[in-house]
Protein backbone atom coordinates (compact mmCIF):
# COMPACT_ATOMS: atom_id res chain seq x y z
CA UNK A 1 0.00 0.00 0.00
CA UNK A 2 2.94 2.76 0.87
CA UNK A 3 4.99 1.80 -2.35
CA UNK A 4 1.40 2.34 -4.59
CA UNK A 5 0.86 5.79 -2.47
CA UNK A 6 4.59 6.62 -3.54
CA UNK A 7 4.24 5.85 -7.04
CA UNK A 8 1.42 7.69 -7.05
CA UNK A 9 3.13 11.00 -5.40
CA UNK A 10 6.16 10.49 -7.45
CA UNK A 11 3.68 10.67 -10.91
CA UNK A 12 1.75 13.88 -9.56
CA UNK A 13 5.25 15.46 -8.54
CA UNK A 14 6.16 14.66 -12.10
CA UNK A 15 3.10 16.06 -13.99
CA UNK A 16 3.07 19.14 -11.66
CA UNK A 17 7.08 19.74 -12.73
CA UNK A 18 6.00 19.66 -16.51
CA UNK A 19 3.05 22.16 -15.73
CA UNK A 20 5.44 24.66 -14.86
CA UNK A 21 8.50 24.22 -17.31
CA UNK A 22 8.40 26.29 -19.90
CA UNK A 23 7.32 25.10 -23.28
CA UNK A 24 9.88 27.24 -25.27
CA UNK A 25 13.23 26.44 -25.82
CA UNK A 26 16.33 28.68 -25.91
CA UNK A 27 17.20 29.92 -29.33
CA UNK A 28 20.27 29.65 -30.66
CA UNK A 29 21.87 33.55 -31.80
CA UNK A 30 20.26 33.88 -35.18
CA UNK A 31 23.41 34.53 -37.18
CA UNK A 32 22.54 37.14 -40.00
CA UNK A 33 24.96 37.42 -42.87
CA UNK A 34 26.21 40.70 -42.70
CA UNK A 35 25.67 40.88 -46.35
CA UNK A 36 22.19 41.91 -45.03
CA UNK A 37 23.24 43.43 -41.99
CA UNK A 38 24.45 46.48 -43.86
CA UNK A 39 21.61 45.94 -46.39
CA UNK A 40 19.84 49.40 -46.71
CA UNK A 41 16.09 49.44 -46.80
CA UNK A 42 14.85 51.04 -50.36
CA UNK A 43 11.29 51.66 -48.79
CA UNK A 44 10.72 55.05 -47.01
CA UNK A 45 9.43 54.14 -43.01
CA UNK A 46 7.91 57.24 -42.72
CA UNK A 47 5.20 57.01 -46.00
CA UNK A 48 1.94 56.13 -45.14
CA UNK A 49 1.34 53.77 -48.21
CA UNK A 50 4.18 51.69 -47.15
CA UNK A 51 3.16 51.55 -43.28
CA UNK A 52 -0.32 50.34 -44.76
CA UNK A 53 0.85 47.56 -46.81
CA UNK A 54 3.31 46.55 -43.98
CA UNK A 55 0.56 46.43 -41.73
CA UNK A 56 -1.62 44.66 -44.03
CA UNK A 57 0.45 42.08 -44.83
CA UNK A 58 1.80 41.80 -41.15
CA UNK A 59 -2.07 41.73 -40.28
CA UNK A 60 -2.32 38.83 -43.11
CA UNK A 61 0.93 36.78 -42.10
CA UNK A 62 2.61 37.85 -39.04
CA UNK A 63 -0.13 38.63 -35.96
CA UNK A 64 -1.57 35.08 -35.59
CA UNK A 65 2.13 34.39 -34.22
CA UNK A 66 3.50 37.81 -33.23
CA UNK A 67 0.28 39.07 -31.92
CA UNK A 68 -1.42 42.57 -32.05
CA UNK A 69 0.83 44.77 -30.98
CA UNK A 70 3.85 42.89 -31.70
CA UNK A 71 4.34 41.46 -28.34
CA UNK A 72 4.61 37.59 -29.48
CA UNK A 73 1.49 36.75 -27.57
CA UNK A 74 -0.69 36.13 -31.03
CA UNK A 75 -3.33 33.17 -30.51
CA UNK A 76 -0.75 30.76 -32.16
CA UNK A 77 2.11 31.83 -30.11
CA UNK A 78 1.62 29.04 -27.21
CA UNK A 79 1.95 26.51 -30.11
CA UNK A 80 5.34 27.23 -30.97
CA UNK A 81 8.48 25.44 -29.65
CA UNK A 82 10.24 28.81 -29.54
CA UNK A 83 9.70 32.05 -28.59
CA UNK A 84 8.03 35.08 -30.78
CA UNK A 85 10.13 37.94 -29.82
CA UNK A 86 8.50 41.08 -28.45
CA UNK A 87 9.02 44.05 -30.88
CA UNK A 88 8.45 46.50 -28.47
CA UNK A 89 11.89 45.82 -26.85
CA UNK A 90 15.19 48.10 -27.69
CA UNK A 91 16.93 44.91 -28.31
CA UNK A 92 14.83 44.56 -31.35
CA UNK A 93 14.98 47.78 -32.52
CA UNK A 94 18.48 47.80 -32.06
CA UNK A 95 18.87 45.23 -34.89
CA UNK A 96 19.12 46.88 -38.61
CA UNK A 97 16.56 46.32 -41.08
CA UNK A 98 18.62 44.53 -42.90
CA UNK A 99 18.82 41.49 -40.25
CA UNK A 100 14.75 42.19 -40.02
CA UNK A 101 14.67 41.72 -43.77
CA UNK A 102 17.13 38.82 -43.64
CA UNK A 103 15.11 36.69 -40.69
CA UNK A 104 11.48 37.66 -42.81
CA UNK A 105 12.90 36.82 -46.26
CA UNK A 106 14.99 33.26 -44.90
CA UNK A 107 12.86 32.04 -41.36
CA UNK A 108 14.25 29.52 -39.38
CA UNK A 109 12.18 26.79 -37.25
CA UNK A 110 8.94 27.77 -36.28
CA UNK A 111 9.33 30.78 -37.90
CA UNK A 112 8.68 30.52 -42.02
CA UNK A 113 10.17 32.02 -44.57
CA UNK A 114 8.24 34.83 -46.99
CA UNK A 115 10.77 34.82 -49.97
CA UNK A 116 7.21 32.78 -51.53
CA UNK A 117 4.53 33.99 -49.78
CA UNK A 118 5.71 37.87 -50.35
CA UNK A 119 7.25 37.19 -53.47
CA UNK A 120 7.79 41.11 -53.75
CA UNK A 121 10.89 41.71 -51.81
CA UNK A 122 9.68 46.03 -51.76
CA UNK A 123 6.52 44.34 -49.44
CA UNK A 124 8.92 42.37 -47.28
CA UNK A 125 10.85 45.52 -46.43
CA UNK A 126 7.67 47.72 -45.62
CA UNK A 127 6.81 44.87 -43.02
CA UNK A 128 9.91 45.55 -41.49
CA UNK A 129 8.97 49.13 -41.54
CA UNK A 130 5.67 48.88 -39.86
CA UNK A 131 7.32 46.66 -36.97
CA UNK A 132 9.60 49.47 -36.62
CA UNK A 133 6.23 51.01 -35.31
CA UNK A 134 6.22 48.80 -32.44
CA UNK A 135 7.18 50.75 -29.24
Amino acid sequence: MKKKILVMIAGLFVIVLFAFVPKSTPQDPWKVPDSYKTKANPTKADVASTLATGKTLYNTHCKSCHGTKGKGDGPKAAQLDTDCGDFTKASFHAQTDGELFYKTFEGRKDMPSYKKKIPDVHDIWAVVNYMRTFK
